[in-house]
């Protein structure tokens, strides 16, 4: 296993490596022991929050270790890590919404459905399965279509009826992340690999942590306020 000694002080992409790793740990501990402080309907969405968190800092220890050692990028361990936090990430949106009351299970499965396909057509490109400029635009394409639903589509017209201030402040600022700060990762699929790398592990350490201390702030200090 990488240890310390093996970092090089000049290895910018290992030390974001180190750093995101522990990051993402810390943040998985701080949301499972935020759960008593909040009401319990705002738990689930936190709980998820922190599956990301946790999910995401397993395979930041593995890919700091491939990446540490031999200065290969750790394309697939990264791409099982998306795999399951992306979607879960795309999910919290229908769990916010849900918290508010009835919701079409549809919704949900357009959610998933997009984001999977987001991850697996850059999966394809980035591993050549099929050409990279053609996974390139079919996982963009993907992307468009979660922004078109979380702005304009059901999702969106759903939170507009919702009152609730503590749920459309969630809503409104998660999907900001995922139009600013998701806009970052097709700027590291079209860079080197050393770069790539590095823009990568940033937008992780921004979109998944953040992600979750949005929710974490709704739930603790808006939802209060409103109640």
């Amino acid at each position: 296993m990488a240890t310390i000694t093996d970092l090089k002080s000049n290895d910018y992409v290992g030390i974001s490596f180190w750093l995101i790793s522990l990051a993402l740990t810390a943040s998985t501990a701080f949301f499972i022991l935020e759960q008593r402080n909040i009401r319990q309907k705002w738990q689930l969405p936190l709980n998820v929050s922190a599956l990301v968190t946790g999910i995401a800092a397993i395979h930041y220890f593995s890919m700091r270790y491939i990446w540490v050692k031999n200065k290969k990028s750790p394309t697939v361990y990264r791409y099982i890590d998306w795999f399951l936090t992306v979607p879960l990430q795309i999910v919290e949106f229908y769990l916010i919404l849900s918290v508010s009351g009835d919701i079409t299970i549809d919704l949900f499965y357009k959610l998933l459905g997009a984001s999977v396909a987001m991850i697996l057509f850059g999966f394809l490109g980035e591993t050549n399965a099929i050409d990279r400029n053609l996974g390139f635009i079919l996982g963009t394409l993907c992307w468009l279509y979660i922004l078109y639903e979380i702005f304009y589509g059901e999702a969106a017209k759903i939170k507009d009826k919702i009152k609730d201030e503590a749920i459309k402040n969630a809503f409104d600022n998660l999907r900001w992340i995922v139009t600013v700060g998701w806009s970052i990762y097709p700027i590291g699929y079209l860079l080197g690999e050393t770069n790539m790398n590095l823009v990568y592990n940033l937008a992780d350490l921004i979109n998944k942590i953040l992600f979750g201390l949005i929710i974490w702030y709704s739930a603790k200090y808006l939802d209060v306020k409103k109640s």
